[in-house]
């Protein structure tokens, strides 16, 4: 049973940071190619990205539903971030405005995406969208639903790009977008390609993170190389010397209901737009879509490996992206 989050807001801040603290120490499995994830877990970057997953995903949020003043505050925090890195937004501000459309009887809510860019070296050409969604499901009959993998693990995990963009420069542009309202629908990205800060025709790919922290079922899965073939190739580089172990699918029709995830986030929005994309996301937990879906419950060995991975392949999908972008097909 939780308590109101208004009453032990500050209780639960100090919890976090002792949670943080202990994470670093956690005594785990070992990972791939012998690394001991004790190791792993001890280092300061481990531990900057445990922190960071505590921070978005507190009680303090409030669930970061769309629309409301855990949401805000949750994008405060986020912007924050970005000014300490030294990432400038893509445009005037950070944040890019949109209208959430809800069901008929329901009056509509505003939504505000994240947008930064970071320059590539190259000055011109295709430019690739890193992306996550910031927003969760709230509170519901008391309970916080903090969403710690689904998706302050993508978040995060781009702030942790971000970090290192800007110490080894992209030869693209990498925009970094943190939508809001993709539990409404990819509300936001939607938005975004609807009207983008961007031309739609120099977006060369997106790369979508969504609940990359969580080990239950043990792997990391990409997916959309069925829709772009020449993609698989530069996510089986990536994947040498991974911590983690990455399978492909997810992404053709003759699967089951629910197992095909071309749609299922907010990559969604761009494939329908002809954008090639990769979806980098474990399978669903037992604490998918519920209060249980919390930070201290996160594997700090395995997510640190998921970091890694995603950083090893979007450099290989910078050096790639004219190649891809002329993949693009049309809707």
């Amino acid at each position: 049973m939780r308590f109101p989050v208004v009453s032990m807001r500050w209780t639960r801040i100090a919890a976090v940071l002792v949670l943080v603290l202990g994470s670093a120490a956690r005594d785990v499995d070992a990972q791939p190619g012998g690394t001991s994830s004790t190791a792993v877990a001890s280092d300061a970057t481990t531990s900057r990205l445990m922190q960071r997953l505590h921070i978005l995903a507190a009680d303090s949020m409030e669930g970061r539903r769309a629309g409301t003043e855990g949401a805000a505050r949750a994008r405060r925090w986020i912007i924050g971030e970005l000014r300490a890195i030294g990432v400038e937004p893509l445009g005037t501000s950070y944040e890019q405005p949109f209208v959430i459309r809800t069901r008929a009887a329901s009056p509509d809510t505003n939504g505000v995406n994240i947008v930064a860019r970071i320059k590539g070296t190259a000055g011109n050409g295709p430019a690739l969208v890193l992306s996550a969604h910031y927003d969760h499901l709230g509170i519901r009959n008391g309970e916080v639903f903090n969403g710690a993998d689904d998706d302050a693990s993508g978040c995060v995990t781009l702030l942790m790009i971000a970090e290192r963009l800007m110490r080894e420069r992209p030869t693209h542009d990498v925009i970094l977008a943190f939508f809001d309202a993709e539990e409404s629908g990819l509300q936001g990205a939607r938005a975004f390609v609807a009207n983008p800060p961007l031309p739609l025709s120099t977006i060369g790919m997106n790369l979508n993170l969504d609940m990359v922290s969580r080990q239950d079922a043990g792997a990391l899965w990409v997916a959309g190389t069925s829709h772009t073939p020449m993609l698989k190739s530069l996510a089986e580089s990536a994947a040498d010397g991974a911590r983690v172990t990455i399978r492909f699918g997810h992404d053709t029709k003759d699967l089951k209901p629910g197992d095909d995830w071309t749609n299922s986030s907010d990559h969604g929005a761009f494939h329908a737009r002809g954008i090639p994309f990769l979806y980098l996301g474990v399978e669903d937990h037992p604490d998918y879509h519920k209060a249980g879906d919390e930070a201290h419950k996160v594997d700090p060995a395995f997510f640190r490996g998921t970091m890694e991975y995603a950083y090893a392949l979007l450099r290989r999908v910078d050096a790639a992206l004219p190649e891809i972008a002329r993949a693009r097909r049309t809707p």
